[in-house]
């Protein structure tokens, strides 16, 4: 044990502990067909970290992920995610690029959403756009009803999303995650986006 916690550093179990600890989150330990999670309670919203594996042949894919359900009180949508080498194919197709007016910013993430004014009014927090830019990889969007645990939403709830390939031990940026979640919801509630209410 000793020699692989020294090739491959503390286990995610260990580090999401410690981490769920740190900010005042309950740790839910992995069990049968079931990976161990982060649950942090931010006002009335719970913020969940896990992970979750897709099988494609002969091969498995490990994502990290973080959902928040919401009352969605307009439908207002948004997709965010760093600028690649496809980026281009989006446009080919017409997909809509909103610039927000942060030249920084919109060099570096595609960023699509509606209503576009909503879009850019959340992303006129410096904040926000800050914690975006720290994580070095990102899809940060709000989800319609696919279901939370396999079980479809009550009318009128989405969820705030994000996911990454891998697995993510690194806490300060699971912090920085957490932070955004955070800032979000409450921002969403600012713009009169999102219910003060318990999904």
């Amino acid at each position: 044990m000793g020699l692989i916690r020294e090739i491959f550093g503390p286990s995610r179990e260990e580090i999401w502990f410690q981490l769920s600890r740190e900010i005042g989150a309950e740790y839910e330990e992995s069990g049968f067909f079931k990976a161990g999670k982060v649950v942090m309670s931010h006002r009335q919203w719970e913020i969940t970290l896990d992970t979750y594996t897709v099988h494609t042949g002969k091969s498995t894919i490990i994502y990290t992920r973080m959902r928040a359900p919401y009352m969605n009180r307009d439908g207002f949508r948004f997709n965010i995610y760093r600028k690649n080498v496809f980026s281009w194919i989006g446009k080919l197709v017409g997909v809509k690029d909103i610039e927000v007016g942060d030249s920084f910013f919109d060099d570096e993430f595609i960023i699509q959403g509606e209503p576009e004014h909503l879009v850019r009014s959340l992303l006129n927090n410096g904040m926000i756009r800050q914690l975006i830019q720290n994580q070095p990889n990102i899809h940060f969007q709000v989800k319609g009803d696919e279901g939370w645990f396999m079980s479809s939403f009550p009318e009128g709830v989405d969820e705030l999303y994000f996911e990454v390939v891998g697995v993510v031990k690194d806490k300060e940026r699971l912090k920085s995650l957490f932070d955004l979640f955070s800032l979000v919801l409450d921002e969403l509630c600012r713009l009169g986006s999102a219910y003060e209410t318990e999904p």
